[in-house]
C-alpha cells in the first residue's frame, strides 16, 4: 500500500508539473501570463487589440532568444549579425512599400456583427513613408442588419463606402445630421464628432474605409 501510495504521488507531481509548463507556454510564460491579466482590466472594447499586443510582444521575444542561441552555437557575434538581418529586411520592406494585404491590418473590434481594422502607422513600414505618418488606414465591416453603437475618435475621418448601404448619423456641437449612404459615397466625420450607423437587412455587408488624420500624436489616435 506504501509503495502504492508514493506511485501515485510522483504521478500527480509529474502531471502537475507537466501542466504547469503547458499553461506558461500557453501564456507566453509569467510576464505573458500578468500582460493577459491586465488586459483583462481593460474595457471590452479594447482587449481584443491588447491581447494581440501581447501576442505580439511574447513573438518578438522568442525570436530575439532564438536568435541570440543561434549566435551562441555559431560563435559569431550578434551586432554584425543583427545590423546585417536590419539591412535586409529594409532592403525587402523598401521594395514593395505601398502594397498592403489583409495581413497587413491589426483587429482591434471584432463581434458576430463586424469587425475594424487598423493599419500600422506608415513610419513604421519604410522610411519612405515618413511624409504621411500623421494619417492611418482602417476598414469597418458591419453585417446586414447591424448597429454600430455610437463613438468618436481624436482623429479627423474620411470614410469611402466601398461596398453596401446603410444610415449615418454624426452628432457635433449639438447638431445631428443623417445620411444615406451606399457604394462609391465618401462622408466626413471631424475629430470630436459622435458618430454612429445601422445596415438595412437581406443585403450586402457594408465595408467602409476610413482615412484619419491623426491630430495628438502622430500615428496614434483613441
Amino acid at each position: 500500500i506504501v509503495v502504492l501510495l508514493a506511485t501515485l504521488l510522483c504521478a500527480a507531481a509529474a502531471v502537475a508539473s507537466s501542466w504547469e509548463d503547458d499553461n506558461l507556454h500557453h501564456h507566453g510564460g509569467h510576464k505573458s501570463g500578468r500582460c493577459v491579466r491586465r488586459c483583462e482590466d481593460r474595457p471590452w472594447h479594447q482587449r481584443p487589440r491588447c491581447l494581440e499586443q501581447c501576442r505580439e510582444e511574447e513573438r518578438e521575444k522568442r525570436q530575439e532568444r532564438s536568435r541570440h542561441e543561434a549566435d551562441d552555437r555559431s560563435g559569431k557575434g550578434s551586432s554584425e549579425d543583427e545590423r546585417e538581418r536590419e539591412q535586409e529586411e529594409e532592403k525587402q520592406k523598401d521594395r514593395r512599400p505601398y502594397v498592403f494585404d489583409r495581413r497587413s491590418f491589426r483587429r482591434v473590434v471584432r463581434s458576430e456583427q463586424g469587425s475594424l481594422r487598423v493599419l500600422r502607422p506608415f513610419d513604421e513600414v519604410s522610411r519612405l513613408l515618413r511624409g504621411i505618418r500623421d494619417y492611418r488606414v482602417a476598414v469597418l465591416e458591419a453585417n446586414p442588419r447591424s448597429f454600430v453603437v455610437p463613438s468618436h475618435t481624436d482623429a479627423h475621418c474620411i470614410c469611402y463606402v466601398v461596398e453596401g448601404e446603410g444610415v449615418v448619423t454624426t452628432i457635433e456641437n449639438g447638431e445631428r445630421r443623417s445620411y444615406t449612404i451606399k457604394q462609391g459615397h465618401v462622408f466626413v466625420a471631424p475629430a470630436g464628432a459622435v458618430t454612429y450607423l445601422a445596415t438595412p437587412g437581406g443585403g450586402k455587408k457594408l465595408v467602409i474605409t476610413k482615412i484619419l488624420h491623426t491630430i495628438s500624436v502622430p500615428g496614434e489616435f483613441q
